[in-house]
């Protein structure tokens, strides 16, 4: 039974009702968009309105209060959004378990897929085993835990990076997606990183803040321990006993290996093991996030300390880069470079950029993008000219106490 009350209240515009929330209102008029009805898909700001029984008709809920119809648009949404989420997490979830399958297959050199193949045609697998010199279950342990030596610090270092994102965006009820692991089963590294999309200008000049710089720093609080163990058990090798590629190390890790070490000997390069390597990685991915640039971490808190002045200095590290890779033909960052170019080289205005930030986020601010001149190396990875490279493989301990860091190469097994 209705009251003359509800009556005239069921012919009020349904989708600018006072009592519907924002969501509710665009996801009435999106059902009537999608119908084909343009015509009642208007905004309420716009000065249309449409009565409670037009929208009910084109919603199929015909005979239905005001309430109940609203209650009908909020499960919908509600259902549509919690299907939504639970969709966003499979694929996360399947591309971080792509990722550390990749990760872990390119600090084993493969050799577990050689394994399995040998175990499918015996053939091959005999003859593998005679190439290891009957040591194939042996070697392919040893590989494994190589593998996985590598795989679970650089998972966790970019995990800590992109949760430390995610989880200030939760703070803030910022919008924003779980992270999104990016797989590349290929040398050296095996990913391109992780990332998440955030929704541009809703969040304020200090939740922007917050949110870019704490990655950064969270991923630093596991890059800095996985480093110093990583450094400790690798060590000084003979120029001809290490191959494949060099790997440029930054400041950072050039102080490091000398506390620990000592300076380097005539004819010796310092070869990484593979928890070395996995912190070489975060440094070099955490540095690069750091570039004052668009949509990179650097390019959010640059926008945040100094305004619109940041769009200059990102115009400048990208001319800068472009006429070095010139000036000295070193391509390296040039996949980079595109990118930054596709995505913005300009950061968009954040919900309110009068915020203050305060002089302790300045201060947090300048300091996180300083770790650039220690973090940063313009020549990461290069092909020798000779025998003489630093690659992502284990190496004998150092010092008697240090940890042992099981070879990856398969020569080294063989031995």
């Amino acid at each position: 039974m209705t009251s003359p009350e509800n009556e005239q209240e069921d012919k009020e515009d349904v989708v600018s009702h006072p009592d519907l929330r924002a969501g509710q209102r665009d996801f009435a008029s999106e059902q009537l968009t999608s119908q084909g009805d343009t015509s009642l898909a208007g905004s309420a700001g716009a000065g249309e309105f449409h009565t409670v029984e037009e929208l009910q008709q084109r919603l199929g809920v015909a005979g239905r209060t005001i309430s109940q119809l609203q209650r009908s648009l909020y499960e919908t949404s509600e259902q549509r959004i919690t299907s939504e989420r639970r969709r966003q997490r499979k694929k996360c979830t399947r591309l971080f378990i792509l990722t550390f399958l990749s990760t872990f297959l390119v600090g084993a050199q493969f050799f577990p897929l050689e394994y399995v193949l040998g175990l499918l045609v015996p053939r091959y697998g005999q003859f593998v085993n005679v190439m290891m010199g009957g040591r194939l279950d042996e070697v392919a342990w040893q590989t494994a835990i190589a593998g996985i030596s590598y795989a679970v610090p650089v998972m966790g270092i970019l995990l800590f990076h992109e949760m430390g994102h995610y989880l200030q965006a939760v703070r803030y009820r910022v919008p924003a997606s779980l992270p999104y692991f990016i797989p590349m089963p290929l040398p050296p590294m095996g990913t391109m990183g992780a990332v998440i999309f955030q929704g541009q200008g809703t969040a304020t000049r200090r939740q922007m803040f917050d949110i870019a710089v704490s990655g950064p720093l969270a991923g630093l609080a596991v890059i800095l321990p996985v480093l110093w163990f990583g450094l400790k058990g690798s060590g000084y090798q003979p120029v001809n006993a290490v191959s494949g590629l060099e790997f440029g190390d930054p400041l950072l890790m050039t102080w490091m290996i000398e506390y620990l070490h000592g300076p380097e000997p005539a004819g010796h390069v310092f070869a990484l093991n593979q928890v070395a390597f996995a912190g070489w990685v975060g440094v070099l991915i955490t540095s690069l996030n750091l570039l004052p640039v668009g949509q990179l971490d650097g390019g959010h808190i640059l926008y945040t300390l100094i305004g619109r002045w940041a769009h200059y200095v990102a115009m400048a590290v990208i001319g800068v880069a472009l006429g070095g890779m010139i000036l000295f033909e070193n391509y390296s960052f040039t996949l980079l470079l595109i990118l930054m170019m596709l995505t913005g080289i300009k950061h968009p205005p954040t919900a309110d950029d009068s915020e203050s930030l305060g002089w302790h986020r300045h201060l947090i601010g300048w300091l996180t993008l300083a770790f650039l001149v220690i973090g940063f190396t313009p020549n990461p990875i290069s092909v020798p000219s000779g025998d003489r490279g630093q690659p992502p493989a284990a190496v004998e301990p150092a010092e008697e106490d240090a940890p042992e860091i099981l070879p990856v190469e398969i020569q080294d097994m063989m031995a």
